[in-house]
């Protein structure tokens, strides 16, 4: 347990910003979760207007550093091309 006043206030704060970043990782994942349902039905268009929601939400978690920026980059990527490949098909 910390002994120093500033220690004590530190782990307080450490709680109160793992709370907060626990609940925009969860909201980006929600988002993600709705693009990939999207895929799995198979419905393209619906599909294409879940990432265009999905997209500001990510990258806002990058802003917010709860995500790496490549990290971010990546699924939007592999999420865009799947959606890509249902039209294709």
């Amino acid at each position: 347990m910390a002994n120093h006043k500033s220690a004590k206030k530190r782990i307080r704060r450490n709680a109160h910003r793992a709370e907060i970043n626990k609940s925009r990782i969860s909201r980006v994942r929600t988002f993600i979760k709705k693009v990939e349902k999207a895929i799995a039905i198979g419905d393209g268009a619906n599909a294409k207007e879940a990432l265009r929601v999905a997209q500001p939400e990510i990258m806002r978690g990058v802003t917010k550093g709860v995500l790496h920026k490549n990290t971010a980059s990546r699924k939007m990527s592999r999420l865009a091309q799947r959606i890509k490949l249902l039209s294709v098909s």
